[in-house]
């Protein structure tokens, strides 16, 4: 199956399940502040990888990710309803750990500059 379709198919998860997860699910699990960051479906169209991002505690990200688990049934049949596919692919749901990596590794980068800074400031007092 051509990749191209491929990945429209996983745009499409992606903007069927978004407004889902804002709009339509009421359980109190899933944190407002859910975000999906990608979807990868596989080429039998059978199964959607589904990562997302919850800004929030280590709690509030194990309760968003019980909440989407619960309601896999319901949006496995909104996304074969909106698609207008063979098979209608399986959600499943990763937590999306990228964002705070890249959060990290900035304040990383920041705390590694200022001590250059530092140092720099201190050579030019010295000479």
């Amino acid at each position: 199956m051509g990749s191209n379709r491929i990945a429209r198919i996983s745009e499409e998860v992606k903007k069927i399940v978004s407004k889902l997860i804002k709009h339509q699910l009421k359980d109190p699990r899933i944190s407002p502040l859910t975000s999906i960051t990608e979807v990868e479906v596989t080429n039998d169209l059978r199964y959607a990888k589904i990562y997302i991002s919850v800004l929030g505690s280590n709690k509030e990200k194990e309760n968003t990710i019980k909440g989407l688990e619960n309601a896999k049934g319901y949006i496995r049949k909104e996304i074969g309803k909106n698609l207008k596919i063979r098979y209608t692919p399986e959600p499943i749901f990763e937590l999306d750990r990228s964002i705070e990596r890249g959060v990290y590794i900035s304040k990383l980068i920041d705390k590694v500059s200022k001590r250059d800074k530092e140092k720099e400031e201190e050579n030019d007092h010295e000479q």
